[in-house]
């Protein structure tokens, strides 16, 4: 089979030292983000205006207004974001933690109870011939990874969101000094989270991997069973994260946009508006701290599956290190290539104009996907042997190490097309939404029948890239082919959250803007670091449902091996119901999180009219309207609403797995991956339609959106409308559909051999 060129003490170095550049990297852009003060003496220093041409400071643009009251204001907005949002995540945090707990005790006891609780070695499951540690072992440290997973998880979102939080005001006050200022300082904090998520994941894994091998030994087997929980804890976490912070943030947009701009007529973030922090604070806790966990849990949930099927694989059975790390060191390049990639946007490359930004962030993406290429065909030529052998339903597949190359490069590339796609669909700088925004000529009905015919054709590409990609990588390297394709797709993430992340930065550096009064050539500024930050946006939602595409279908393989499934066969009854259950699940949860984000807008539609007909002067801006009730309101509402989805989600494995057996499992896996995929592009790119179309007659930039506005106008009022209805579509309902795939396919992997020993209890029974 031959030997790989890269020692095994080499791996256990080059892993976490990789890992801990990332770290040192985030901190060196925190660092650099600090330098902006949030205090108003920092104006006069020379060295602030030596960049990007421009040297024009607030006192020049905005005569006769006070530098100092502007700087305090904006610190002062600032500070009601942050703990607006840190009171969102950490009440939410309570809650999760109860589940937490709630559910490590039933991984253990469920687990625990496939051997009777037994503490005696077993016959391995795969390799016959060799004895494994007891299955109350596997409970024990399964519980402990998926534990490991959700603090991971929730950490990543946390600091996600306490960057954000630190940058938007700075980044507000750097647009003083010009784009370009305001940009580095954005796509920074961006960077910050990036990094530290990618290499905190890395590190966690690669620890506790490390200190389960202490106790397994040479059991690699039961060692990466185990191992699985850390992708279920990091998901379950991400799932209420991202339906919890996609009702409150759409809760708070909605209201504010239906009677501020629609009724009152008064621009976005217009600090008259109640429900204005609310809605940047859901900015903060869905955008940033929902998508952490969410790419966060992809990345864990494709390593696992790697892992699983690399275990029962030649490098399992023969305890092949390095080759079993390969999955790890195809991440830890990835940090590298990602830091490199990173100083091009920052420090090689200089924004001097709007024009710039957009396609500064799409070279990103191609700059991080070429170098990620060679990165991955070092990491295969020293890391595989030139022959091996991978775990294929029962037989052993002979493959060789450029396969497994081709596999990696195949995700990645699907990852990069995807994303471009997905920017073809939904910037306004292409046909698609400029037909959109045209349709709000004749109002909002023919804009959302537009909108929805946008969002079903643009699923057609990437269906046919993820099915290329799943077809080449399982023809070379069978499901572990599939998984580390997963991998590639999600190989540059620190790249991907740091694009994605700046995005409601800029987001909040524009409402900020508004609300200190600042100048409206400031405004404009952040205006056109938003527009391209709401492309990027949609750009890494494309990424995350395509990877958890993947991921999910390499998940469903582990489980149909660790199940004992010898073939699903659609034909049987038992796989069919479960099928065609399987695949009404994301509509389901669609309704359920739709209705969510209905009922607590209602909610604040109601608070902030009732305040503009009872305080009086908050029009005239005499009065300051009562921000705290729109932040109650929004997370009361997202805390209750977040249940019941997370429960269907969580449950139905369990349910389906206890009394129907595996094979219905199967069935329901495989429904629910095939339609969730669809629905999730689909809502995603229709709310990023509208959302831009709003923004395109809003900016009006070319002729074209001249006669469609100006603000105010019918096709204006159209467009907000349709921008009003996407908005649960593109930031709950279709981000949270990606982790209903990927969870309840992890959730049965854990659960498999306690479905396998123990499920089907309604078909024992008849």
């Amino acid at each position: 089979m031959g030997s790989v060129l890269l020692p095994d003490l080499a791996t256990q170095i080059i892993i976490p030292v990789c890992a801990v550049i990332g770290i040192i990297f985030s901190l060196i852009q925190w660092a650099l983000v600090s330098k902006v003060k949030l205090t108003p003496d920092r104006n006069g220093s020379p060295a602030n205006n030596n960049k990007n041409g421009f040297n024009d400071s607030l006192i020049e643009e905005e005569e006769g207004v006070n530098e100092h009251n502007v700087v305090a204001k904006c610190a002062e907005i600032q500070n009601a974001i942050s703990e607006g949002s840190t009171s969102f995540l950490v009440t939410m945090y309570q809650y999760v933690g109860i589940f937490m707990v709630v559910f490590a005790i039933l991984i253990f006891l469920f687990l625990g109870s496939v051997e009777g609780f037994s503490t005696k070695s077993k016959q391995c499951t795969y390799d016959v011939h060799s004895m494994c540690k007891p299955a109350l072992a596997t409970a024990f440290f399964s519980t402990i990874s998926f534990l490991l997973g959700a603090i991971t998880s929730v950490l990543s979102g946390f600091l996600g969101m306490k960057i954000a939080t630190y940058a938007n005001a700075r980044t507000t006050l750097e647009a003083r000094k010009g784009v370009g200022k305001a940009f580095i300082t954005a796509f920074r904090s961006g960077a910050v989270m990036g990094f530290l998520l990618a290499a905190n994941g890395l590190l966690v894994l690669f620890i506790t991997i490390n200190l389960f091998k202490l106790y397994y030994g040479d059991d690699w087997e039961g060692l990466f069973e185990a191992i699985t929980g850390y992708g279920l804890g990091g998901s379950s976490m991400a799932l209420f994260g991202r339906v919890g912070g996609g009702i409150y943030t759409k809760a708070a947009d909605v209201g504010a946009d239906l009677v501020g701009k629609v009724e009152r007529n008064i621009p976005e973030d217009d600090p008259r508006n109640p429900a204005v922090i609310a809605d940047n604070v859901g900015d903060n806790v869905g955008d940033i701290a929902g998508m952490g966990s969410d790419l966060f849990g992809s990345y864990a949930e494709s390593s696992c599956a790697a892992l699983v099927v690399a275990s029962i694989s030649s490098f399992g059975i023969n305890h092949e290190y390095t080759a079993m790390c390969y999955p790890l060191l195809v991440s830890s390049v990835g940090i590298l290539v990602c830091l490199i990639t990173t100083l091009f946007a920052t420090d090689f490359f200089e924004i001097k104009a709007v024009k710039d930004i957009e396609p500064t962030l799409k070279n990103q993406l191609i700059i991080s996907t070429v170098l990620m290429t060679f990165g991955i065909g070092i990491v295969s030529w020293i890391a595989l042997p030139s022959s091996f052998t991978i775990f294929n339903f029962g037989v052993q597949k002979v493959v060789h190490n450029w396969q497994l190359f081709l596999c990696v490069c195949v995700g990645l590339w699907a990852g990069l097309i995807i994303g471009f796609v997905t920017e073809y669909y939904t910037s306004n700088a292409y046909s698609p939404v400029q037909d959109v925004a045209d349709s709000c000529r004749t109002g909002a009905a023919t804009n959302v029948i537009f909108g929805l015919a946008l969002g079903y054709k643009s699923v057609i590409i990437p269906i046919f890239a993820i099915a290329i990609g799943i077809f080449v990588s399982f023809s070379f390297a069978a499901m572990y082919g599939i998984a580390v394709a997963a991998l590639g797709m999600l190989s540059t993430i620190a790249t991907g959250l740091a694009i994605d992340a700046y995005g409601p930065i800029s987001d909040n550096a524009g409402g900020i803007a508004e609300m200190a009064g600042m100048s409206h050539r400031i405004r404009e500024r952040t205006d056109a670091l938003d527009a391209a930050g709401n492309t990027t946006a949609a750009i890494g939602k494309g990424f995350a449902i395509g990877s958890a595409a993947l991921v999910s279908l390499a998940l469903f393989g582990a489980f149909v091996s660790r199940a004992g499934i010898e073939v699903v066969d659609v034909l049987t009854p038992k796989v069919f119901i479960g099928l065609i259950v399987g695949a009404m699940l994301p509509y389901w949860f669609s309704a359920m999180t739709m209705k969510s984000v209905g009922s607590a807008a209602l909610k604040m539609v109601e608070e902030v009219r009732r305040q503009f007909n009872t305080i009086p002067g908050i029009m005239e801006g005499l009065a300051k309207p009562d921000y705290a009730t729109c932040v109650k309101i929004s997370t009361d509402a997202s805390i209750k609403e977040m249940i019941p989805p997370g429960a269907l989600v969580m449950l139905t494995p369990l349910i389906v797995g206890t009394f129907f057996g595996v094979e219905t499992l199967s069935g329901v896996l495989a429904g629910s991956l095939v339609s969730g995929v669809q629905v999730a592009i689909s809502a995603s790119n229709t709310g990023g339609a509208w959302d831009n179309a709003k923004k395109y007659i809003e900016a009006g930039a070319s002729e074209h959106a001249r006669t469609l506005g100006p603000k105010g106008s019918d096709a204006h009022k159209a467009a907000v409308i349709g921008d009003t209805i996407g908005d649960p579509l593109k930031d709950t309902s279709g981000p949270s559909l990606n982790i209903l795939i990927k969870l309840m396919a992890v959730e049965s992997l854990v659960f498999a051999p306690f479905f396998a020993a123990h499920g089907g209890l309604l078909f024992k029974l008849l």
